[in-house]
């Protein structure tokens, strides 16, 4: 059993996500003691406060999920130079209702991949901001904006060998990161 219980968001619903890619990859890269489990977020409905009282199954499944998690890592594209919607709403449901905090207090690391140039660094700052007021502090060094290029991964799903060093360290930051709250 790992010492450390890790939730991954991955804040994209496409099989092939570049983010889900790069998520799995740097799971890779962590050192043993460290589980990590990908939250299900694609069958949560739109939040409705009026629904607070009585959630869905997959509402109340997804706030256990969070719950059990000792850290967070969150790996999301940028749509619209923000975060996914997708997203938003599963930082919506494990916040609620008003007093359940599911995220509250459970550290987090951020990153995420992108076509462009600049990869995901609005979307970052979008989702800073917002679990600022979630109550979850976030790793703010190494900040990691990834774009995209051919040879990102290896054939079997790992880092490539162009950017292994750079991911390898953003990893091990954040590792030291969750260690700081996770003993």
């Amino acid at each position: 059993m790992a010492d450390c219980r890790i939730a991954v968001l991955v804040g994209s619903l496409r099989k092939e996500s570049l983010n889900r890619r790069l998520s799995r990859a740097l799971t890779g890269l962590a050192p043993e003691g460290f589980g990590f489990h990908e939250l299900r977020i694609d069958d949560l409905p739109l939040y409705n406060q009026d629904e607070d009282e009585h959630p869905a199954a997959s509402v109340d499944r997804f706030r256990k999920d969070v719950s059990r998690a000792d850290a967070l890592l969150i790996v999301t594209p940028e749509y619209n130079r923000s975060i996914p919607g997708v997203l938003k709403n599963a930082l919506d449901q494990g916040s609620r209702p008003m007093g359940h905090n599911a995220w509250a207090g459970k550290p987090a690391g951020v990153i995420g991949i992108a076509l462009g140039s600049c990869g995901t660094a609005l979307a970052q700052q979008h989702l800073r901001n917002i679990l600022a007021v979630l109550n979850v502090p976030t790793m703010a060094q190494p900040e990691a904006f990834i774009g995209y290029y051919d040879g990102l991964f290896t054939d079997e799903g790992g880092i490539g060998e162009r950017s292994r060093e750079f991911l390898q360290s953003w990893m091990d930051k954040y590792i030291a990161w969750v260690k700081l709250f996770c003993s």
